[in-house]
């Protein structure tokens, strides 16, 4: 009885670190994955543009990562103001996204603006968090178990609701999602305030100079090797996110299940977390994330070839797809712990690896011009074209990267 009392702080100060992963997970999803249709398809902003705006502010975006991890790294007593700070930015910026001007003029300048203030203050928020968990006692491995299980409930939540109400009768859809919007911010106000009233971990010796720092991880041989397959990998899994609720749409005529499909897809790679965590612990990270590649590309194989009518293929795809994404979760953050020894230059470590998950998703923006210049127009229905770019180019950009990573285990088996 007193043993489990004695276990009891300790594992609320988990839930509480974990927590934050939900609202954070909840904001991720909409940015990168329904916004892009919301703007094509109910404020009317044109494909091409629209993809260059998503690639630009993504872009910049990208650019801010390392920097606020350096500065993490040199301010670590002040962490918790600049979390607070980025969480208030964040949560007014997600609520402008969803209610734009009226006219899609007046809409593409409200974007630009909003997503800049949106994607640096999610990465401000998101590499603080994660800099928080890289400095808990034990490595922090339970408090890493709450953050991944809330963030996947979190996102979800954001696969189900807002695909929901975009579905819905047009003239609620901007009520709704303004009640959705505000739901948001009294779920990261209360996960943020769980958190902020725990103690701070230990602070490390402050880093590095900036281009020390990157200096010191580019002179790392095993972290400079990691980082091309991740990138490969990461956009592999950007352009069908980009991608797939056009693809429900119009390739399948399925918009009506666009929320079961996700929520499919995320809920497999839930349940798939310590599938992979049990695999890698007994055939090593690196060749459990390759099997994890091969898993995903044998799911978008099958996503070339199907059309209007195949919901059931298609929720097998997601379940595959989205059991990789467990992997993809899991294994990137746990090789680059082992890799990076240096404590003082940590956040900038993971603001690189957050740069290059950025410069992925900037990238699979310009998957919409590229549709557009192959003749796609959202709401035309099946082709040849969306399936081309949603399903057979991940497949190929997944192989590179399972060869890449392949050279990466050789060198260092992990």
């Amino acid at each position: 009885m007193s043993a489990g009392a004695a276990r009891l702080p300790g594992r609320w100060h988990d839930a509480a670190y974990g927590m934050l992963g939900a609202p954070l997970a909840m904001a991720a999803l909409p940015l990168f994955v329904q916004l892009p249709a919301y703007y094509a398809s109910h404020v009317g902003v044109a494909l091409a543009p629209l993809g260059w705006v998503l690639f630009a502010a993504r872009l910049l975006d990208m650019l801010q990562d390392p920097l606020f991890g350096h500065l993490l790294d040199h301010s670590a007593q002040r962490q918790k103001r600049w979390m607070a700070l980025a969480a208030l930015v964040l949560a007014l910026a997600f609520v402008c996204l969803w209610n734009p001007p009226a006219t899609p003029q007046a809409a593409m300048p409200w974007l630009v603006g909003m997503l800049v203030l949106a994607y640096g203050a999610h990465s401000m928020l998101s590499i603080a968090y994660l800099s928080w968990g890289s400095r808990l006692p034990d490595d922090g491995l339970r408090a890493v178990a709450w953050r991944e299980a809330a963030g996947l409930v979190g996102v979800i939540v954001a696969s189900v609701v807002p695909v929901g109400i975009l579905a819905a009768d047009p003239a609620q859809v901007a009520a709704r999602l303004t009640m959705y919007c505000l739901f948001f911010a009294a779920v990261l106000g209360v996960a943020l305030v769980l958190l902020l009233r725990q103690p701070a971990p230990p602070s490390v010796a402050a880093g590095q100079p900036l281009r020390q720092a990157l200096a010191s991880l580019w002179a790392n041989r095993a972290f400079r090797a990691l980082l091309p397959p991740y990138l490969l990998n990461a956009l592999s899994a950007a352009i069908p996110a980009t991608l797939a609720l056009f693809f429900i749409e119009d390739q399948l005529q399925e918009k009506a299940l666009a929320g079961l499909f996700l929520a499919a897809y995320f809920g497999a790679a839930a349940l798939g977390l310590p599938l992979w965590s049990a695999l890698a612990r007994k055939v090593g990270a690196v060749a459990c994330w390759r099997l994890a590649m091969l898993l995903s590309t044998a799911g978008f194989i099958g996503a070339a070839w199907l059309g209007p009518g195949d919901r059931l293929a298609f929720l097998a795809v997601c379940l595959a797809t989205g059991a990789a994404l467990g992997a993809d979760l899991l294994l990137p953050p746990v090789l680059l712990a082992r890799v990076v020894t240096g404590r003082g230059s940590v956040g900038a470590a993971f603001g690189i690896l957050t740069m290059l998950g950025k410069l992925a998703l900037a990238l699979a923006g310009i998957a919409l011009p590229i549709l557009s210049a192959l003749d796609y127009h959202p709401g035309q229905g099946p082709g040849t074209s969306l399936p081309l770019v949603y399903a057979a180019l991940p497949c190929l950009l997944k192989l590179c990267a399972f060869v890449a990573l392949g050279r990466y285990g050789r060198r260092y088996p992990f």
